[in-house]
């Protein structure tokens, strides 16, 4: 390629493969010193530098800074122009790429010149050249396999090696190296996240974000649809139980060295909450005055009753109502007063008398007793079953070496990894001390209350207890219809249990059926009369 006589623009390229070599080693800037003071003696005018601090895998493509060049060359083709560089690494790094490069330079009438290599216009030039190329070719490969292995062995070792999941950061280790810590600040809000969701109390992934959101910096929100996969991720992730695995490297899960901040045994059940359909509907318009809004379903349509306050003439009076179209009860409204009356009849009826109450809380201290004569027999029964998981990893194994078969080495290595996270869960187990025998009395306190009087709980003044009520009883499918009132057949088992206890029926088969009997025959006949089909 010729060099023109008296080239009028010069451009400076320098390029660092991280942002931390951008000031640390061979940094941008003094890239850029050097190829001034080379074009200083050269007697060039600099016209404008160009950076990048990313290594694009040896695609010129994938950098800001070399697509700005090829930009500006276009821009002002009108123009020769020089390109000088600092080193022949500095300009690419990949045969097929730095030949690709050198085309494009060519197309636009750029002369290339560096500092520690002349370039040549005829073969010899060339294939020096193209030789050079495939050296740093070589060694960026060579680099990028053994960067690789030592990761790998450090994941081996037990020290994770990419990015730090949210909720940890990298220290210095006095061994050596960077170890995960959890931060500080973002950890607890972590931790609360996902034992939320593993209890339950965070009922859905969206209600996991909604509380992430109330720490606005801990998350980076590029886009809706990568923040919501952020969630899941978090979620998923097995670091924050202690454990680490690699599969693209073939490393299974296994024991890290890292503090964790929730126990294996939370990370199994979020596992499995993702894998339940989110059904949970939180409403956004819940109102104090209507406790059983959205709890209560019609006993026609089976969908949920609705509440709202009708103009009257002398003011505006709330009712409970059916919506859905097509049942024979959409648009007919029944009091509030009338509903939620009726309830607190039913509450008032399931509780239970003093003397069952006595009994339940003998039956609650024998079950305690029997806890703790079994809790021996429980841990001898893991360590029987650690052996168990043991035997089975060892027989595969051997049957794993002794196959060739692709086949039968995928199937052997999928039960290895299933085996592997058993004996997991149950090193877990065992590593847990066993929990010391406490009043039985006082770990049931807040259960005992509520099956000794609900009606309590439904008196409160707070609106997530009050609707907490019918949920505990009825699962929140309290079926209500507005000629006969409610219909109770999915009673909690508790209370139907104590109920069959009260009336001394728990041996027997009733003469009636299996059938619940309707709330009629069980109240006074006062009540009767506006409850007949409760228990239907």
């Amino acid at each position: 390629m010729s060099k023109p006589s008296q080239p009028t623009h010069v451009v400076i390229y320098c390029r660092v493969s991280s942002k931390k070599q951008a000031t640390d080693g061979q940094r941008l800037n003094s890239q850029e010193s050097r190829c001034r003071d080379y074009a200083r003696d050269k007697g060039y005018r600099v016209a404008a530098v160009f950076t990048d601090d990313v290594s694009g895998g040896g695609d010129f493509i994938k950098r800001p800074g070399m697509v700005r060049l090829l930009s500006y060359l276009d821009e002002n083709a009108d123009r020769s122009h020089v390109v000088i560089f600092d080193d022949l690494k500095r300009y690419a790094r990949d045969t097929v790429f730095h030949l690709k490069l050198r085309q494009e330079m060519a197309l636009r009438n750029a002369t290339r010149e560096c500092l520690n290599f002349r370039f040549e216009d005829s073969p010899e030039g060339e294939f020096i050249e193209t030789v050079i190329a495939a050296q740093s070719q070589l060694e960026r490969q060579q680099n990028s396999r053994q960067v690789r292995q030592k990761m790998r062995a450090r994941v081996l070792a037990g020290f994770w090696v990419f990015r730090a999941p949210v909720g940890y950061r990298y220290e210095k280790s006095k061994a050596g190296g960077k170890v995960l810590v959890p931060d500080p600040e973002a950890a607890p809000i972590v931790r609360e996240a996902l034992e939320g969701f593993a209890t339950g109390r965070l009922a859905t992934q969206s209600e996991v974000k909604r509380y992430l959101d109330l720490s606005p910096g801990l998350l980076y929100r590029a886009n809706e649809a990568v923040y919501k996969q952020r969630i899941r991720e978090i979620l998923e992730c097995p670091i924050y139980a202690g454990y680490i695995e690699a599969p693209a490297w073939g490393i299974p899960l296994m024991k890290g060295q890292h503090e964790p901040l929730i126990t294996y045994e939370t990370h199994r059940r979020v596992l499995e909450r993702l894998h339940r359909p989110e059904g949970t509907f939180v409403r956004q318009d819940m109102r104090d005055d209507f406790p059983l809004r959205g709890l209560i379903v019609c006993a026609c349509c089976e969908r949920a009753m609705t509440a709202a306050r009708s103009k009257g003439r002398s003011g505006k009076y709330p009712y409970y109502f059916c919506q859905t179209k097509g049942c024979t009860h959409s648009g007919k409204s029944t009091r509030k007063e009338k509903i939620e009356g009726e309830f607190e009849m039913l509450l008032d009826h399931l509780r239970p008398s003093a003397q069952v109450m006595a009994m339940l809380r003998v039956m609650v201290a024998e079950t305690g007793d029997e806890r703790q004569r079994t809790q021996a027999q429980q841990s001898a029964a893991l360590k029987t079953e650690m052996a168990e998981v043991e035997r089975k990893k060892g027989l595969i194994l051997n049957r794993l070496l002794a196959t060739s078969e692709p086949a039968l080495v995928s199937i052997y290595e999928d039960q290895i990894r299933g085996i592997q996270k058993s004996k997991i869960e149950l090193e877990e187990k065992l590593a847990v001390e066993p929990r010391p025998i406490v009043d039985i009395e006082t770990c049931y306190r807040t259960a005992l209350s509520f099956v000794a009087y609900p009606r309590k709980y439904w008196d409160s003044s707070d609106l997530k207890r009050r609707r907490l009520v019918p949920k505990l009883l009825f699962g929140g499918r309290l079926r209500y219809d507005r000629n006969e009132g409610y219909r109770t057949g999915g009673i909690a088992h508790p209370f139907r249990t104590l109920r069959l206890i009260e009336e001394a029926k728990s041996d027997l088969v009733p003469r009636r059926g299996l059938e619940p009997p309707r709330l009629a025959a069980l109240l006074p006949e006062s009540s009767a009369s506006t409850n007949s089909a409760i228990w239907a």
